[in-house]
C-alpha cells in the first residue's frame, strides 16, 4: 500500500514535463532535484539575460534537454519505482 501511495506515474511526469519542464519540475517529480536546480538556475539566468542576447544559448541548451528528457521520463520512473520497491521489501517485516 506504501508503494501505490508513493509511486511516481509516467502520465504526471510527461504532464508536467510538457507544461513546466523548461523550469526542470518534472525532475523535481521524479526525485532528480539537482539537477532540476540546474534546470531551473539555467532557465532563470536565460530569460534574464537574453534581452542582451546571451539568454539565447541558455535558452537552446534547456530546449535541448527538454527533448532529451521526453525520451529519459520512463527509464527515470522505472528506476524510481524499483528503488522504491526494493526500499519497501528490505524494510518490510519478515515471518
Amino acid at each position: 500500500m506504501q508503494y501505490d501511495a508513493a509511486k511516481k506515474s509516467t502520465g504526471v511526469a510527461y504532464l508536467l514535463w510538457f507544461f513546466l519542464g523548461g523550469l526542470g519540475i518534472h525532475r523535481f517529480y521524479l526525485g532528480q532535484t539537482g539537477t532540476g536546480v540546474a534546470m531551473l538556475l539555467i532557465s532563470i539566468a536565460s530569460w534574464v539575460t537574453v534581452i542582451i542576447g546571451i539568454g539565447l544559448i541558455g535558452l537552446a541548451i534547456i530546449g535541448i534537454w527538454w527533448l532529451v528528457d521526453a525520451f529519459l521520463i520512463p527509464g527515470i520512473a522505472t528506476r524510481v519505482n524499483q528503488d522504491l520497491a526494493a526500499r519497501l521489501g528490505a524494510a518490510a517485516p519478515r515471518a
